[in-house]
């Protein structure tokens, strides 16, 4: 693809038309230029150019010189750039107010269990519940690798929000690597995590439960491609949902078994 194609290419995905997208190109190759040769350069019906000239003229992205016949002048690079990043922008705006403005379900929409299926999203989902700790964090992982810079940023904003948060790692040296990032966490070696155990299965990914109710659980698979990983994962927020009534005992009883490990012996 030429310069001039990703270009066209670019602009229509920031909202112009492909004919306004290409007479803009068309124009910025010109020092000035008549709908003919517009016409040609951009490869538009000169039909067209007037009308898509006039909507880019409004856009104040081409300037018009009242000569006859008629000639036409893009603005700077610089400032059409900046005047459609302005256009765009203002279109999120209005999409957010808008979108803020629509009336929230009875029940939250996040009720019952869902799936995610890709790595990136799995880790967003962590990082979300992670900002919304207000109390408790209880996250396990078969290794430190597996919590990218986004999570572990996101439990120590925890831990400096006076939240609890306690941290299951597979190895001694796995719970030094994560103590240097977050010291302030409660961070125990739980060597059951490097075999199969009642938490993990196959190969294991994240677990996450925060206040006692949110909960998102993952599973990691090797990847035929090089440095790859594949994770999948479920998630659920609710108290009385089954995942987290199940998921919140079978972690008390973690919790309980590692502080009577603490108990020194008469």
């Amino acid at each position: 693809m030429s310069d001039a194609e990703e270009a066209v290419k670019t602009l229509a995905e920031l909202g112009l038309t492909e004919y306004e997208a290409r007479c803009f190109v068309a124009l910025t190759r010109l020092s000035t230029g008549t709908a003919k040769e517009i016409s040609q350069v951009a490869d538009v019906p000169r039909s067209r150019v007037y009308d898509t000239i006039e909507r880019l003229e409004k856009k104040g992205l081409v300037d018009v010189q009242q000569t006859e016949p008629r000639e036409y002048k893009a603005v700077s690079v610089e400032t059409a750039c900046r005047r459609i990043r302005e256009d765009y922008d203002s279109r999120i705006n209005a999409a957010e107010n808008a979108l803020g403005q629509l009336e929230e379900p009875d029940s939250p929409d996040d009720e019952g269990m869902w799936a995610i299926s890709q790595k990136e999203h799995v880790s967003q989902r962590v990082v979300t519940f992670l900002e919304d700790a207000e109390e408790t964090v209880h996250y396990i992982l078969p290794a430190t690798e597996v919590a990218d810079r986004s999570i572990r940023d996101s439990l120590q904003a925890a831990v400096d929000r006076g939240v609890s948060v306690y941290v299951e790692v597979p190895t001694e040296a796995d719970r030094e690597a994560f103590v240097q990032r977050i010291p302030s966490a409660d961070i125990v070696v739980a060597e059951d995590l490097q075999s199969t155990n009642e938490v993990y299965a196959e190969w294991p990914g994240q677990l996450l439960m925060v206040d006692q109710q949110a909960v998102v659980a993952s599973g990691i698979k090797e990847s035929d491609l090089p440095d790859v990983i594949n994770e999948m994962a479920v998630w659920t927020y609710g108290r009385d949902h089954g995942l987290a009534v199940w998921m919140r005992e079978l972690l008390d009883d973690r919790l309980a078994g590692r502080d009577e490990s603490r108990v020194p012996d008469d």
